[in-house]
């Protein structure tokens, strides 16, 4: 089964819930999201429309990020120590707590951990990330987007004695975790256009092979077009595969 959807609406409400199979929610990453929103979200959609959360840059993001300029809040300098890297702090749990709650009124299916380039595979970045997931509960898939230079084997290790899925752009590398795949597409194949590139037919076949080789596969647009691309990408799944249709390397 392939869901896909896109990083945040990308248009009306209503279209992303008439016409794609997913959302993942982004609002939650930068600051609390009220319940009433969130259930409100929920009514709005079909009933086996899915939901995916990105967690709280509470959890994985310093104080120091660019990111807190949308966080409603100002942190004394202090306490912004205790901010992101996955820490055993209060203001660590007080983003989980919060992304928690929203996922549980949406019935979200995913929550997402996006790291910073900045977080790397050092031992207290390791022992935090396994203290974390640990110590939370929660019915939905845990995916981790590490973005740092994280080797391979290690992600794979990490994933596996966690519980975890390997979120990746898969036109920049391959998951480290089997079965389910979950993609974030940030305007690959990787160029200096990013998050302004628009996917060519040729992109999205190459992108339903990737997805054959999956049990389960969320497709989620995060670029300027996500809505088109996603909608496109749709009807080229959905295609039987004919002599025409060879994606170009």
């Amino acid at each position: 089964m392939i869901w896909t959807g896109t990083c945040g609406f990308g248009r009306r409400q209503a279209e992303a819930f008439g016409k794609l199979a997913a959302v993942e929610i982004q609002d939650t990453f930068y600051r609390p999201v009220a319940l009433p929103r969130a259930r409100r979200w929920r009514t709005l959609a079909p009933p086996d429309f899915r939901f995916a959360v990105k967690a709280s840059q509470f959890i994985t993001h310093e104080a120091s990020s660019p990111t807190y300029r949308r966080a409603g809040r100002e942190i004394p300098a202090g306490d912004r120590a205790a901010y992101g890297n996955f820490q055993d702090t209060a203001a660590v749990r007080e983003g989980w707590d919060a992304t928690r709650a929203v996922a549980e009124v949406l019935r979200a299916h995913v929550i997402v951990f996006q790291t910073p380039t900045s977080f790397g595979p050092s031992e207290d970045n390791r022992n935090n990330l396994f203290r974390f997931f640990e110590s939370i509960r929660t019915d939905a898939v845990k995916g981790l987007e590490l973005r740092g230079p994280w080797a391979t084997h290690l992600v794979e290790r990490i994933c596996e004695e966690l519980g975890l899925v390997h979120v990746v752009d898969p036109f920049d590398k391959e998951p480290a975790t089997y079965g389910l795949a979950y993609f974030r597409l940030h305007g690959s194949p990787p160029g200096p256009s990013m998050y302004r590139y628009t996917y060519t037919d040729a992109d999205l076949l190459r992108l339903r092979e990737v997805c054959d080789e999956y049990d389960d596969a969320y497709v989620m647009f995060n670029n300027l077009s996500m809505h088109a691309d996603a909608l496109r990408f749709q009807r080229i799944r959905e295609k039987p595969p004919g002599p025409g249709d060879e994606a170009r390397p």
